[in-house]
């Protein structure tokens, strides 16, 4: 398999945390969906990443189709519960983290890409960001084990520890350990973790 993408972004690095998880060897090409668009471009026309290229060549993009192959294909393993309560509350979760990391994307793009920002629209992200944060840190705090699939990450858990990384990198002032402390302890949890340790690209904001 070869997966393409940047690790500094957060989707791409949940797919590769996934696969480690998984016990899924593949190829990584680094290539950025600016510098490198147009071989980006040729696995997915929308020139976004994270793409992952099948061993027989079929090509799957954005990461919920991409984790929902993965788990299809993962017995035991799987990093989603199949059914019932336990799976709708692991999407949830994992909906609500990866809201967030686009958030915080949008962000990042809103102040690198337009010269005139919109004060309006920057309000509103971060306060979407501060809502889901607050959601989040309620629900970690109120665990009753490590992660949200139990003794061990599942996605929920993967999309989250990804969300944090990202957001504490690209908006320090967002997301301020003081301020959400389970949610931090959370993070650091995840990146002590080998598979999260093996797949790390600082983000760099753009000038």
């Amino acid at each position: 398999m070869i997966l393409i993408g940047q690790y500094d972004s957060p989707f791409v690095r949940r797919v590769a945390v996934s696969l480690r998880l998984l016990g899924l060897g593949y190829e990584h090409r680094p290539w950025s969906v600016f510098a490198d668009a147009a071989r980006v471009g040729a696995y997915n026309p929308l020139c976004r990443v994270p793409v992952l290229v099948l061993d027989d060549g079929e090509v799957l993009i954005e990461s919920g189709a991409i984790l929902d192959h993965l788990d299809e294909g993962a017995g035991a393993r799987r990093l989603l519960p199949a059914a019932g309560p336990a799976r709708r509350r692991q999407l949830q979760i994992a909906a609500l983290a990866t809201g967030l990391a686009e958030k915080a994307v949008a962000l990042v793009y809103e102040r690198a890409l337009h010269e005139a920002t919109s004060a309006g629209w920057i309000a509103r992200c971060e306060g979407q960001v501060a809502a889901v944060l607050a959601r989040l840190e309620a629900e970690v705090a109120a665990l009753d084990a490590p992660f949200f699939f139990g003794a061990g990450p599942g996605q929920a858990d993967i999309a989250l520890g990804c969300a944090l990384r990202f957001l504490r990198e690209a908006h320090p002032l967002l997301f301020e350990a003081g301020r959400w402390p389970a949610l931090a302890a959370f993070g650091e949890t995840c990146e002590a973790l080998p598979a999260f340790a093996a797949v790390v690209q600082v983000f760099v904001p753009p000038n």
